[in-house]
C-alpha cells in the first residue's frame, strides 16, 4: 500500500499530529510525506519529506491574522505548479493534514483522499461556531483543503466523523504535579506587556513562555523563556493551570492534564474564535482581550475550583485502521445535505 501524507507546515500541531500517526501507518504501507507552507520551519527529524510552497496564513504585528498580507503573498502559478508535480497515480490514499498542494491534486481523480486535521471537524455546521459567524473564514476552512472523505479531530464528538484529540505520546508520559505557578503561551502578545500585567498577581508565579524572547529572565513573581518544547512541558505538567490562546493542541493537552485552563482567542483567527465557543460551552474561561478587568478576571479564575477535562483521547491504532480502509474504498462524492438539516459532509469507511 503506497500513501501520500501531506502536512501543513505553519504551526505546530500538524507536525505533531503526523510524529504520532506516521510510525504506526508505516507497519503497513510504504508513506512519501509532503510538507507545504512558505513560513514552515519545522521538521520530521529523520524522515526524507517533499517541500512544496504551499499556502500559509500571515500574521500582522499584534498576532491576528493579515487577509491582506495573506493574499498578498499568494503565488497562484508556483501553486498550481506544486499540484501538477504530484502524481496522484502512483498511491491508494492521499492523507491531508490541512495541506493544500496533496488536497487539491487528488481532486478529480480516482485515488481516495481524506482530510485527516483538526479544521476537519469544522465541515459539520455541529462543531461550535462563535456567536458571529465568519462566511469568508467559513469557506477558507472548507475549500483550503478539500477531500473526498473526513477525519477531523475536536475536543468532543460533535459528530460521526469528529475523532477526540491526538494527545502527544510525551504528554500521556507525563508525571502530572502541582505547583504554585501558572504556565503562559500568548504569542499574540509580547512578554513585556505580559510582564506587567502578571505581576499585579503576586499569588502565584507566571512561566511566561514567548516567541520574541531570546534569553530567560525573571522580574518578581513573573518569569519569562523563550518557547521550547521541553521547558513548557516541564512547566504545564507541574503548575496549576494554563493560560493560552486558542490553539487546538495546547488547550488539549492542558484539560487531558487535568489542569486549569483560560483561553485569549487571537484576534481575527477564526478557527481559534470556534474553538473558543466550544471551550465556553465545556465551562472553560474564555477572555476576548486584556483590559482593565483582566487582573480581576484571573484571579477569579485563580480561586475557582472547577476544572474542565476531556473524557477521552484518539486510539491510533482504531484511526490507522480507519485510514487503511479508507484506501480500499472507492471515492464517493459527499452528499448534499437537505436545507432543513445542518450542512454535514458524509463520511463513508469500507470496514
Amino acid at each position: 500500500m503506497n500513501i501520500l501524507y501531506g502536512i501543513q507546515g505553519t504551526g505546530h500541531g500538524h507536525i505533531s499530529r503526523a510524529r504520532e500517526i506516521l510510525p504506526k501507518l508505516s507497519k503497513s504501507a510504504n508513506i512519501d510525506v509532503l510538507i507545504s507552507g512558505y513560513n514552515c520551519n519545522m521538521t520530521l527529524d529523520d524522515r526524507p519529506v517533499i517541500q512544496k510552497r504551499g499556502l500559509s496564513l500571515a500574521y500582522d504585528s499584534n498576532g491576528g491574522v493579515s487577509y491582506l498580507q495573506t493574499a498578498l503573498s499568494l503565488k497562484p502559478v508556483t501553486f498550481l505548479r506544486d499540484i501538477r508535480s504530484v502524481d496522484t497515480s502512483q498511491y491508494d490514499l492521499i492523507i491531508s493534514d490541512y495541506e493544500p498542494v496533496t488536497a487539491w491534486a487528488s481532486q478529480n481523480k480516482d485515488v481516495p483522499s481524506v482530510a485527516l486535521s483538526h479544521q476537519a471537524a469544522f465541515l459539520s455546521e455541529l462543531s461550535p461556531r462563535p456567536k458571529k459567524k465568519s462566511l469568508f473564514a467559513e469557506q477558507i476552512l472548507k475549500n483550503f483543503a478539500p477531500c473526498r472523505h473526513a477525519i477531523g479531530f475536536h475536543f468532543q464528538r460533535y459528530d460521526s466523523f469528529i475523532y477526540p484529540p491526538i494527545i502527544r505520546s510525551e504528554v500521556l508520559g507525563l508525571d502530572v504535579k502541582s505547583e504554585n505557578h501558572i504556565t503562559v503561551y500568548l504569542p499574540a502578545f509580547h512578554h513585556n506587556v505580559l510582564k506587567e500585567v502578571f505581576t499585579q498577581i503576586p499569588s502565584v508565579d507566571w512561566h511566561i513562555f514567548s516567541p520574541v524572547c531570546k534569553e530567560s529572565f525573571s522580574v518578581e513573581n513573573v518569569h519569562v523563556n523563550p518557547i521550547g518544547n521541553q521547558p513548557f512541558l516541564i512547566s504545564m505538567k507541574a503548575g496549576l493551570g494554563v493560560i493560552t490562546s486558542g490553539g487546538f493542541e495546547t488547550c488539549a493537552e492542558t484539560m487531558y492534564l487535568g489542569k486549569k485552563l483560560m483561553v485569549i482567542p487571537i484576534r481575527n483567527q477564526y478557527e481559534q474564535l470556534c474553538n473558543a465557543a466550544a471551550l465556553n460551552k465545556m465551562g472553560v474561561a474564555v477572555v476576548k482581550k486584556i483590559n482593565k478587568k483582566f487582573v480581576q478576571k484571573v484571579e477569579d479564575w485563580l480561586e475557582s475550583r472547577e476544572i474542565t477535562t476531556i473524557s477521552e483521547v484518539t486510539d491510533i491504532d482504531e484511526l490507522v485502521n480507519r485510514l487503511y480502509a479508507l484506501a480500499d474504498s472507492k471515492p464517493i462524492e459527499p452528499a448534499i445535505s437537505s436545507e432543513k438539516k445542518p450542512a454535514v459532509i458524509n463520511v463513508y469507511f469500507t470496514d
